[in-house]
C-alpha cells in the first residue's frame, strides 16, 4: 500500500467518524428536545431556589423575627436561575449521552419518546438502556457540581448586608427616655 492510499483512507475513516459523531450529537439534542430535558432542567431549578429562599426566611424569622424581603429573594432566586440555566449545561450533558449510549440506543430513545414503541427485537436493548440511566444521571450530576458556581456565598452576603442595614438604622432612630 502506497502513502497516498494510506493517507486517503485515514482522511477518509477521521471523515465518516466525525460525520457519525455529528448525526449522534444531532440526535442526542433531538432526544433532550423530545424529553424535554431542559424545560425540567429549569423547572427543577426554579423549585429548588424557592425551596432554598424559603429556608432562609424561615431561618431569619425564627432567629430575628424579620422578614426576608422580597427583593432580596429576588436577587437570590436570579442567581440560581443565571447559575443553573440549561444553556451553560445543555452542551456537557449532550457529551455524556453521546458518550453512554450508541447510536442505535439514541434512536430506540427517539423511537419510544416519539411515541412509535419499541419493536420487539429492542426490546433487549431498551432494557439495557434503562439500566443505563443511573449511571448517567450520577455523570451528569457530577458535571452540574464541577461546572457550576455556588449562590451561597452571594446569599449570605446579601442577607448579612440586609441585616447590618437593619442594624445601623435602628441605632441611628432616636431613643426617647421617659
Amino acid at each position: 500500500m502506497n502513502i497516498r492510499s494510506l493517507l486517503f483512507l485515514v482522511c477518509f475513516l477521521l471523515t465518516s467518524q466525525k460525520a457519525l459523531s455529528e448525526a449522534l450529537l444531532r440526535d442526542v439534542n433531538h432526544l433532550l428536545e423530545l424529553t424535554k430535558l431542559g424545560e425540567q432542567f429549569e423547572y427543577i431549578t426554579n423549585d429548588q431556589s424557592q425551596k432554598i429562599i424559603r429556608t432562609y426566611s424561615s431561618i431569619l424569622n425564627m432567629s430575628k423575627a424579620l422578614t426576608l424581603p422580597h427583593e432580596l429573594k429576588q436577587q437570590i432566586q436570579k442567581c440560581y436561575t443565571e447559575v443553573y440555566s440549561w444553556e451553560k449545561f445543555s452542551g456537557g450533558i449532550t457529551e455524556i449521552f453521546a458518550k453512554s449510549f450508541t447510536h442505535k440506543e439514541i434512536s430506540i430513545l427517539i423511537d419510544f419518546y416519539s411515541n412509535l414503541g419499541i419493536p420487539p427485537r429492542d426490546i433487549t436493548d431498551f432494557k439495557a438502556l434503562i439500566k443505563k440511566a443511573e449511571r448517567i444521571e450520577e455523570a451528569s450530576i457530577q458535571y452540574i457540581y464541577e461546572n457550576s458556581q455556588s449562590c451561597v456565598r452571594e446569599d449570605s452576603k446579601l442577607i448579612n448586608n440586609f441585616l447590618d442595614r437593619r442594624l445601623v438604622s435602628q441605632q441611628t432612630k432616636p431613643r426617647f427616655h421617659e
